[in-house]
This record gives C-alpha cells, structure tokens and sequence, in this order.
C-alpha cells in the first residue's frame, strides 16, 4: 500500500524556520506530482505548494517568495522549505501524492495523503 509520512514540524517563533519532510513508499514516486497541503483551526484546507515530475513548482500567493517546494526522487522525498514564518502560517501541514505526472491546485486532484504534522508559530 502506498504510505507518505511528514516530519519536521514544531513550535518556532515568528520570523524562523523550518523544513517539512514527506517520505513516501509503495508507490513510483518519480511518476506522480507531490504537493503540500495545509488546515488552519476553523479553517478550509488550502492548497499550499505543488511541484510536478518535470520539475515545475507552484505556490499559494501567501507563501510565495518565502516557501520552497523540492524533491528527492532517489529518495522518495518531497521537503518544503518554510522560511520567515509568520503567525498565520499555523496549520497541520499534509503531503499529498498526485494522480499523474501533473495535478491542480484541487485537493481533489490527489489520491493520497499522510497523516499531517503541526506547525506552530508564534510571537
């Protein structure tokens, strides 16, 4: 069965950082788009950042020029960078494992999903 595992998050205060990591098994992980999810409390799930086999990356207007998306295809890993994170950046964080070698900015669009890691930022 497929399985995507993150790690990395924590409590940091305003203006750190921090670098998510998925690892992933059971599936060929070159094949498919990977991408980062995020839920704030009382919130929708909001697409965050996406990057497809071919190497394009995409991002969320909120994140952009401060989150990197990468991948390590011989490791089966996907990171995302988060730098000078700000107190709205607060969410559990969930890798997302796309459907082909593109997918949207609909969660709808990918089939599996890990299990999430909180990320807290404070003042």
């Amino acid at each position: 069965q497929v399985q995507l595992v993150e790690s990395g998050g924590g409590l940091v205060q305003t203006g750190d950082s921090l670098r998510l990591s998925c690892v992933t098994s059971g599936r060929t992980f070159i094949d498919y788009a990977m991408g980062w999810f995020r839920q704030a409390p009382g919130k929708e799930r909001e697409f965050v950042s996406s990057i497809w086999t071919g190497g394009q990356t995409y991002y969320a207007d909120s994140v952009k020029g401060r989150f990197t998306i990468s991948r390590d295809n011989a490791k089966n890993t996907v990171y995302l960078q988060m730098n000078y994170l700000k107190v709205e950046d607060t969410a559990i964080y969930y890798c997302a494992g796309g459907s082909s070698y593109r997918a949207s900015r609909d969660s709808r669009d990918y089939i599996h999903w890990g299990e999430g890691t909180l990320v807290n930022v404070s003042s």
